[in-house]
């Protein structure tokens, strides 16, 4: 009763189907594939007695299988004859309907079109990290970057709703959904759509200046209108410069009482500080918000750095007090000669501008990227990587060493490849500490691993 027999199998995920459509997932010699086996042989062993099957070793790459059967049968009253037969099983591969998709990269069933209107992709790249940390990524079918956003496809609607609904509790955003019919069968009633989830997020981003409309500011804390966005989260977080008083701004609040920013974190100009006075706390106000702990209000007198040595000073408040020292250089807003055309900053009285809002301290980039022994991951997207990109990732690295509060939620690795050079640095530069950082494992370097831990 030697035969050869044949089954459709998956050889790079060792998926074995089972007829007509049902695909099964199981190792080399377990249980579930000797189902599958003796289900091919269930019309031939109708007139015998199985009494035991098992498995005989083959090369994993032969593509064979083979089972060895003991079977009994009754040939005469009271006479059982037993014999031991080997069925031989070949396997065939073949791609399945899902695998089938997943590889033309034009089948899709869903797309969410990510979209902010910024000058800097700060915020992408905070959600690029949280995307790679809790896995989003791995039912796209491939991801399309574009000038203002990225496209995330999918095989199914609800992978797209599953990704939406992450952008929603991470970041202060809005989506909208159309749907365009592809085909329809009028025999049984069954609609073939394409679903595409537009999401804007709020067209803000770190280290910018913001105006806010005055019935917006009185309600969250009586904070001033001119206001400096530390970070962006779930939520927009604002810092008023000149009374330390912080604000947090939600989606749902932005989108009923928008607001723009006055300047960009690509727009900030240097200046040269030199001189610095810490204000003592002033009692908090009526009706006022929280104000941070974590910065220091202080009187600046600062110069323009291609006016250097001139008598022109301008002088302002700041929150940066902890941080700056006379001769420091620091990123600012120059409002004294800035064009703007926005309706709530033309409302604002003059004596309620400054002449210049201070932004973040300046630290010497090459030294930072020397001293830089760390990596992150970053997504698989179709597009060439530009220059422009490469530059504001770094600025997304160096906010990630000067925020402790950012990079909690982000995976930093450690790349012992990067040669440190402590020289020349200053102590006050930010940096991220070796207990921050996780281990990067390559995939090489495991299976070579396993492999030494198979001979020994």
């Amino acid at each position: 009763m030697m035969a050869a027999m044949e089954t459709d199998g998956l050889k790079s995920v060792r998926m074995y189907l089972t007829p007509p459509s049902h695909w099964v997932s199981c190792a080399l010699e377990s249980r579930e594939l000797l189902t599958i086996c003796l289900k091919k042989l269930k019309s031939s062993l109708t007139k015998v007695h199985l009494v035991d099957a098992g498995f005989i070793w083959t090369e994993p790459h032969s593509r064979r299988i083979k089972v060895k059967l003991t079977i009994q049968k009754e040939v005469q009253p009271g006479c059982v004859l037993q014999q031991v037969v080997v069925v031989e099983f070949v396997v065939v591969s073949q791609t399945c309907d899902e695998c089938h998709r997943r590889n033309a990269k034009d089948f899709w069933r869903a797309v969410v079109q990510l979209r902010q209107q910024t000058t800097h992709k700060k915020t992408f790249f905070y959600l690029e990290q949280l995307i790679l940390k809790h896995g989003m990524h791995n039912e796209a079918l491939r991801i399309k970057e574009n000038n203002d956003g990225l496209d995330f496809y999918f095989a199914a609607k609800q992978q797209a709703r599953k990704l939406v609904d992450f952008l929603l509790a991470i970041v202060p955003c809005r989506y909208k959904m159309s749907e365009k019919l592809i085909s329809h069968d009028i025999h049984n009633n069954t609609y073939n759509y394409k679903h595409s989830f537009s999401v804007e997020i709020v067209p803000v981003c770190k280290d910018e200046v913001v105006c806010l409309p005055r019935k917006l500011a009185q309600s969250l804390g009586n904070v001033n209108q001119l206001c400096v966005c530390t970070r962006v989260t779930s939520s927009i977080h604002l810092i008023d410069p000149a009374t330390l008083l912080v604000a947090e701004v939600s989606g749902s609040l932005f989108w009923h009482q928008p607001f723009m920013s006055l300047c960009s974190a690509t727009k900030l100009h240097q200046f040269v500080v030199l001189d610095v006075e810490v204000e003592k706390d002033e009692s908090s106000v009526a009706g006022g918000g929280a104000k941070s702990r974590k910065h220091l209000l202080a009187s600046v007198w600062v110069q323009r750095a291609h006016e250097l040595g001139s008598s022109i000073q301008l002088h302002t408040r700041s929150h940066l007090g902890h941080l700056l020292q006379p001769g420091d250089i620091v990123l600012g807003f120059d409002l004294a000669n800035a064009n703007l055309n926005n309706k709530d900053f033309d409302d604002l009285k003059l004596h309620n501008q400054p002449d210049v809002i201070l932004v973040k301290k300046f630290y010497n980039r090459q030294r930072r990227r020397n001293r830089r022994n760390w990596h992150l991951k970053r997504l698989e997207m179709e597009g060439e990587s530009k220059d422009k990109d490469d530059v504001q990732f770094e600025d997304f690295e160096e906010d990630l060493e000067e925020d402790e509060i950012l990079r909690k939620n982000i995976n930093i690795y450690s790349d012992p490849g990067r040669a440190r050079i402590d020289s020349d640095v200053d102590e006050d530069t930010p940096m991220i500490t070796l207990a921050e950082m996780l281990q990067s494992l390559q995939l090489e370097q495991g299976a070579e691993m396993l492999t030494e831990l198979i001979v020994i």
